[in-house]
């Protein structure tokens, strides 16, 4: 195998892990990366797939506990029922248009000075929420309400921009919406597991062709890193939360994606989709 080729997978795999819940967006960080390390052919786009769910796999053992007394009380427990309620409500708006749009998408949308525009946007947008009156009214997840959910999913269904970023726009919106900053982002994450599982058997399914047992190395390479990387990044997240808001990640942003505009305006990187 490559040494080259399991550096990148290394590389793309913390990247992942690093930004799938922090609101700067994983997948456009995936592509421009991908793209500054060349790897754009028809096994980068597996391999993307399999790294998310490395990083989804990361949360469902984060939160094996809130995750196992919710399924245990289905059958019983109105409480879990209710949980597992808003997770469905906020799991429908991204379903349904990712259905209708993933294809067109993929295909006009993924690219670096999209994304690098996307993110720059965003960057504004966190701004602009972060400097509004801040009022929450609802304290913890289970104190949501099924149009908190509803809200909070059309918020996530904008994350299929590439460059958005998923966990940016649930926790975002979820303070638009009322909720605390501590409850945005601890739905954000419940939320990711429904939608990114979804997500990702969508994509193996589309993309099955693409699967072969020589790139197992590769693949396995990329997961282990996205795994450790988001273990570590919602743990840190969350204790970060609990006592700042999310200006640097906006300042992050707009940096970023200005600096990709430069390098393609000036000539310094080929970008490639």
């Amino acid at each position: 195998m490559d040494p080259i080729l399991l550096l990148k997978a290394l590389i793309l795999g913390v990247v992942e892990g690093l930004t799938e819940f922090l609101p700067i967006s994983s997948t456009g960080h995936l592509i421009i990366v991908g793209s500054l390390l060349d790897y754009t052919n028809d096994q980068s786009k597996v391999f993307k797939i399999v790294i998310q769910l490395g990083a989804i796999l990361a949360v469902c053992w984060d939160f094996r506990a809130r995750i196992a007394q919710a399924l245990g009380g289905l059958g019983s427990d109105p409480v879990q029922q209710r949980f597992a309620s808003l997770l469905v409500i906020g799991f429908l708006p991204a379903a349904v248009l990712g259905l209708l749009f993933h294809s067109a998408i993929k295909t006009y949308l993924f690219n670096p000075l999209t994304v690098a525009g996307a993110l720059i946007v965003g960057g504004f947008l966190i701004l602009y929420i972060e400097r509004k009156a801040y009022h929450p009214r609802i304290n913890a997840v289970d104190d949501m309400r099924w149009p908190d959910a509803l809200k909070v999913g059309f918020a996530q269904a904008m994350a299929m921009f590439p460059g958005t970023s998923r966990s940016g726009a649930t926790i975002m919106g979820g303070l638009l919406f009322g909720l605390s900053r501590k409850t945005a982002t601890e739905f954000s994450f419940f939320l990711a597991i429904p939608t990114m599982f979804a997500a990702t058997v969508y994509d193996v399914y589309k993309n099955w062709s693409l699967l072969h047992a020589a790139d197992l190395p590769v693949f396995a390479v990329g997961f282990v890193a996205s795994f450790v990387a988001a273990m570590l990044t919602v743990k840190a997240l969350l204790r970060y939360v609990s006592s700042h808001d999310f200006t640097v990640f906006a300042w992050y942003r707009i940096v970023f994606g200005l600096l990709v505009l430069l390098t393609a305006q000036m000539g310094w990187v080929e970008w490639t989709a």
